[in-house]
């Protein structure tokens, strides 16, 4: 990860890149006791796009996601919200 760069940053810009609609991006972060928790939440018409098929795209961004926290000694948990049902 780039010096200066933090977990949020890089996911809010992993996420705008996947997305049609960057201002509808929610990004919560939550510290638990154990892990960061990041809860991503976007347009209903995105949605897909952040999950991809059978959950790829999603599964990809986690992956990176728990090498970039290990590096600085985190836990990170990405769940990403559908609010739209």
């Amino acid at each position: 990860m780039v010096k200066g760069t933090s977990l949020t940053d890089w996911l809010r810009t992993t996420v705008e890149l996947l997305v049609d609609d960057p201002s509808s991006i929610r990004l919560n972060e939550i510290e638990g006791e154990q892990a960061r928790v990041y809860e991503v939440t976007v347009a209903k018409s995105d949605i897909g796009k952040v999950i991809g098929r059978n959950g790829k795209t999603a599964d990809s961004m986690r992956w990176i996601l728990y090498a970039l926290a290990g590096k600085e000694r985190k836990r990170a948990v990405l769940q990403i919200v559908d609010n739209h049902e």
